[in-house]
Formats: structure tokens, C-alpha cells, sequence
């Protein structure tokens, strides 16, 4: 959510921000909210005025009944009665007023960053770097559900008649990597100085509503029948929900958190051939990385939790590269957000696995997160990026680490994880 006085002060700026999200059929929402907040301030100077008046005449009262002037001060009395009741109404038209403005200005987009380039969709985004060579197979890589199936790793069939469609059986050594893959991944992070924690996952409905977009919520997160609260759709959600309404000391920043989850979507994404399997599921898990910040310091954490993520998979044999998301494609939270996208050898084409994300202080002005500064309090910067998220990422592990025979290798620095295990065999 962006400050109210940016669209006092350039309601423009804020307009064109929007066009450039292509998000034209939210323009009018400026101009109203305009209008709301300008009703909102005049009601507030009436009920101040009303109150100093109430003020003026409860001490005049006290000072007629010292003086023995017992009518004055019962006149005197009736009229506090009527102002009362007109303060009361006045409260209560500040109350939905405000109400109105906070569910308009969560629909208005966050300021999109000035490198951040214009486009209308996914399809306009940019690439900026490539790492790592190319696999080259002279062979054929087989679809990834069959490599899992030849060496017992994944039942499908059996989850679609205990879950649905959007579910999975990870077994035998296939499962012993994917934890094998987030305990590395968890390690990864401590080294780096983040803190490790595994957060509750379930949310109640103010956190989600300061996390995310009305229509993100809607697309994503389920819900607990008969309760307040939502299963979570990241870890982000619940990590940055910790410090809700918090005022955090200057010198106890940046905060630096890398979280494990089990993560839960309602949406199923595409169809094609390449997305079914384990490409896009309902559950997963995920390892995740969440900083908060001053200000000043959010863009260089960008670059930095960014490259975090580019090494984690380096060192596991994975060529990826990195996507600045276009204007469209941002999310309204989202200030700048650069996708990691790791190399499929089958596809012959990247795929993301990952997405890391400015959200300067949208989020923190949602859910009151502040810092106690020598010139004042602000709001926090807060962003978030993906460590690893398997089972997905495994599909870009066992294309790249795959053999003709059917084995997949295990990198060195992953073996400690799994037993000592060096290759998955049929």
C-alpha cells in the first residue's frame, strides 16, 4: 500500500504507475479515493471542532455550579447532550470513511521501480543473465514423471485417489533428496547469517490481507472452514506477519530470516504436457529467505539475496538464469521482482523455480511495521526470495544430473545430506 500523501500530493504519478502496470480499469480509483479522503479530513475538523467546543462548555458548566448559576449550567448541559450526539455521528461517518479509503488504496499498486522494464505481461519480460553451460545429452531425457517412476520415486496415481489432481507420493531415495535438497538449502542460508525458523502455517485474515493482494488471495490460499485462518502460501505470509503493528530499533536491522514451510495453492497454472507431473501442484515445500530493512539498504539486499539463490544452484550442477519481471507482471505489492529460471535439458528451455522480490514498504505500511529512527519513525522495506522449492526443482535436478542407464547423480556437496548416497539407481 503507497502513502496517502503521494496521491495527495501527485495523484499523476500515481495514475501513470498504473498504466504502466496496464491496470487502467483502476485509474478511477485515484480520483475516489481523492474524494473520500477529502470528505474524510473535512469530518475530522469537524469532530475536533465539536470536541473543543464540548471541552469549552463541560468547564463552563463546572464554573457555573461553583458560581450558584444552576440554570445556566443545565442549558449549558443540553447543549453537550446535542454535541455528543452529533459527535457520535460524525465517529461513525469517520469510521466508514476510513474503512473506504484503506479498501481502495490496498487495491492501488505499489510505485514500480525506475529499472524496472515496461511491459504488458510475462511474455515482455527480460532476461539479464545466463550462469552455467548447458548440459548437451546425446540421448533423449525422458519425461520427468517417468524418470521418478523408474526408479520408485513418485506415485501419482495413488495421490489423485487419496487427494485429487495437484497431489503426490514422493518415495525411497526421491524423497530422501527432497529433504536431502532443504536441508542443504537451510545450511546454505545459516552460512550466509540468516536465522533459521520454521513458522506456524496458518495465518489469520489481517496478515493475509498485509501480505498480498486482494486478488492474489483469492487465486491462491485456502481456506479453514469456520475459522480465521488460511493456509499459507509461502512462508513470507506468516514471517513477515510476525511483526505485525511492531516498531523495531534502528540497530537491530536488517533482520535476516531464511524459513522452512510446507506451502499450499489453490491455483493449478497451465495444462501443457510439461506442466503436468510435479511441475504445479497444491502442496509443496519450500525453503525461503525474508529481510527487513532500512530504506536506504532494500536495493542492495535485492541483488544480494538474488545471488544467494543464483550460487545455491550452481553448486548443485543446475544452469539457470535470472528474468527481471516486466511492469505487468509484477505483482501490486511488488516493486522490482527478478525470476530465477533453471534449464530443463528435455524442454530445451528455462522454467522458474524460483522469484526474488522488492516490496519497499507496501507491506509494512499495510501491516503497521516500523523503525525507530533518530529523525522519527518509518516504515520498514521488506523483501523476500526463494531459496529452493521442491518438488518443482527437482525436475531441474534430475534433467541435469541424469544418465543414459537411468541413474541420477548426486553432486558432492549434496552427498552428506542423503547418507553418503553418490547416484539414485533403478
Amino acid at each position: 500500500m503507497i502513502d496517502i500523501n503521494l496521491i495527495r500530493k501527485d495523484s499523476d504519478l500515481v495514475k501513470e504507475n498504473i498504466k504502466k502496470k496496464h491496470q487502467d480499469y483502476k485509474l478511477p480509483l485515484v480520483d475516489e479515493v481523492l474524494e473520500l479522503d477529502i470528505k474524510n479530513r473535512e469530518v475530522k475538523v469537524q469532530a475536533d471542532e465539536l470536541r473543543h467546543q464540548r471541552n469549552e462548555k463541560s468547564e463552563r458548566i463546572g464554573n457555573c455550579y461553583r458560581e450558584g448559576n444552576k440554570e445556566e449550567a443545565e442549558a449549558l448541559k443540553e447543549e453537550v447532550v446535542r454535541v455528543n450526539q452529533t459527535l457520535i455521528e460524525l465517529e461513525h461517518q469517520e469510521k466508514e470513511l476510513s474503512v473506504q479509503i484503506n479498501h481502495i488504496m490496498m487495491q492501488i499498486p505499489n510505485l514500480i521501480d525506475s529499472s524496472v522494464p515496461l511491459g504488458k505481461d510475462d511474455s515482455e519480460n527480460v532476461e539479464v543473465k545466463k550462469y552455467g553451460n548447458q548440459k548437451e545429452y546425446s540421448f533423449e531425457v525422458p519425461y520427468h514423471t517417468d524418470i521418478l517412476e523408474r526408479v520408485s520415486g513418485l506415485d501419482l496415481d495413488s495421490a489423485r485417489k487419496v487427494s485429487g489432481n495437484g497431489f503426490y507420493y514422493l518415495t525411497g531415495d526421491i524423497a530422501r533428496l527432497h529433504s536431502a535438497i532443504l536441508a542443504f538449502a537451510r545450511d546454505f542460508m545459516i552460512d550466509k547469517g540468516f536465522t533459521y525458523v520454521i513458522p506456524p502455517f496458518m495465518i489469520r485474515s489481517d496478515v493475509v490481507s498485509g501480505v498480498m493482494s486482494f486478488n492474489e488471495m483469492d487465486n491462491m490460499m485456502y481456506k479453514i472452514e469456520g475459522e480465521d485462518l488460511y493456509l499459507i502460501g509461502t512462508s513470507e505470509h506468516s514471517m513477515i506477519g510476525k511483526y505485525k503493528d511492531t516498531i523495531i530499533d534502528e540497530a537491530h536491522l536488517p533482520i535476516t530470516l531464511t524459513s522452512y514451510s510446507p506451502c499450499f495453492r489453490k491455483e493449478k497454472g497451465a495444462h501443457g504436457i510439461e506442466e503436468r507431473g510435479i511441475y504445479r501442484i497444491h502442496q509443496f515445500e519450500k525453503q525461503e529467505m525474508i529481510v527487513i530493512c532500512k530504506p536506504k539498504e532494500s536495493k542492495d539486499w535485492f541483488e544480494k539475496m538474488l545471488n544467494y539463490t543464483i550460487a545455491f544452484f550452481r553448486t548443485l550442477n543446475i544452469p539457470v538464469r535470472s528474468l527481471e519481471c516486466c511492469s505487468g507482471d509484477l505483482a501490486d505489492l511488488k516493486s522490482k521482482s527478478i525470476d530465477i529460471e533453471a534449464w530443463s535439458p528435455r524442454q530445451k528451455k528455462y522454467f522458474e523455480v524460483g522469484s526474488c522480490s522488492n516490496l519497499t514498504d507496501a507491506q509494512s505500511r499495510r501491516l503497521g511495521i516500523r523503525i525507530n529512527t533518530e529523525e522519527g519513525k518509518q516504515y520498514a522495506h521488506t523483501l523476500n526470495n526463494t531459496v529452493v522449492a521442491p518438488p518443482r526443482m527437482l525436475i531441474a535436478f534430475i534433467e541435469n544430473n541424469y544418465n543414459e542407464d537411468g541413474t541420477i547423480d548426486i553432486p558432492e556437496i549434496l552427498r552428506p545430506y542423503i547418507g553418503g548416497l553418490e547416484r539414485i539407481s533403478k
